[in-house]
């Protein structure tokens, strides 16, 4: 004989009382599942190829013809009831799922929607872009260097004296060993000796980028931050170009009515040099004048580091904070705001990508 499910016993086919007793065992497991998986093991069990009532099935062909007929009918009944059990409880089953679904899975439809926030770029990289877009539409070209620079680049190439202030611990984030004389570029000046010595006359170059300092950080100063220093090298080049170029770009950054004004200052690598101040009527308070930077024409001694004949050529340089370009631009009342990291600010100038 066939074998049967463990502890499942083979009724005759011709027994009526033991085939209607797996009848009974197999309508009463399918109405005491509770989910389709249940369900599923049930039909297996019970009319699956080793259950009780397929193996009894195969005995009949054993049977003699005239009770092959009876056994038959017996069967086909037997396994139509459970059968049709098997199919109602398929859809009872069927029916409890879709509705637990449609309550799981429910969508209030009239609750306000999870929005995503675009992402965006901060607001001093698209404003330094923007600085960089308007020397590139006046034909300047954009040059980049390290960050962490040779001291000869930062300092002695600049005319800064061994003795400067600017080269005390207190002032330069040097990097160790000394003797390596490496530190980090306490601004993007050395980008423009690095312009002179690299690139072919005449020169004008834009050096963007971060720069470092031992300040400490509060509403208007930031150990970490960003600069965009101007270069030219061409001859004949006079105090009357270098105004006339910050004066254009002044009025593209704050507007036609922005004005400008030089004031006399000292600065190693430039002679004479001159502090940069700019007003415009969207000052935050009313329009007055706001220190922005510094500028001069080249200093001799520095065309001279570079390998340039300061009989031949002459320059001009500028350099402002892009911070402090933001904060009077755009009102912005503490530097802090810029370096939190907090999406709301970057909200406030528009979300551009």
């Amino acid at each position: 004989m066939t074998e049967t499910l463990p502890g499942a016993a083979v009724p005759n086919p011709l027994d009526e009382a033991a085939i209607t007793a797996a009848v009974d065992l197999a309508v009463a497991a399918i109405a005491a599942a509770a989910t389709l998986d249940e369900l599923k093991a049930v039909r297996l069990a019970h009319t699956g190829e080793k259950s009780a009532l397929s193996l009894a099935n195969r005995e009949i062909g054993a049977l003699p013809k005239d009770q092959k007929a009876a056994a038959g009918k017996l069967m086909g009944a037997s396994r139509g009831r459970v059968n049709k059990a098997l199919a109602d409880r398929t859809v009872a089953l069927e029916a409890e799922n879709d509705a637990r679904i449609l309550v799981e899975e429910t969508v209030d439809v009239t609750a306000a929607p999870r929005r995503r926030r675009a992402g965006a770029r901060h607001p001093l990289s698209t404003l330094q872009d923007r600085v960089a877009d308007i020397f590139v539409g006046m034909g300047w070209e954009i040059a980049e260097g390290p960050e962490v620079e040779s001291e000869w680049f930062n300092f002695d190439a600049l005319n800064f004296k061994p003795d400067h202030p600017a080269r005390d611990m207190q002032d330069t984030f040097f990097v160790e060993p000394p003797e390596a004389h490496l530190l980090m570029r306490t601004h993007t000046s050395p980008v423009q000796v690095r312009s002179m010595l690299e690139r072919e006359l005449p020169i004008y170059v834009l050096c963007p980028g971060k720069v470092f300092r031992t300040d400490e950080l509060d509403a208007t100063h930031t150990p970490v931050f960003h600069q965009f220093e101007g270069l030219a090298i061409d001859k004949k080049l006079s105090m009357a170009d270098l105004r006339g170029t910050l004066e254009h770009f002044a009025r593209q950054m704050f507007g036609a009515e922005a004005q400008i004004r030089l004031r006399p200052n000292y600065f190693p690598f430039t002679e004479p040099s001159a502090e940069l101040d700019i007003w415009h009527p969207g000052a935050k308070g009313g329009p007055s004048w706001i220190e922005w930077g510094g500028c001069g024409m080249v200093n001799a001694n520095v065309l001279r580091a570079a390998g340039i004949d300061p009989e031949v050529y002459s320059g001009f340089a500028f350099g402002m904070g892009i911070e402090r370009t933001l904060m009077f631009r755009n009102e912005v009342g503490d530097m802090r705001d810029m370096i939190e990291g907090d999406v709301r600010f970057s909200e406030h100038f528009g979300m551009e990508i």
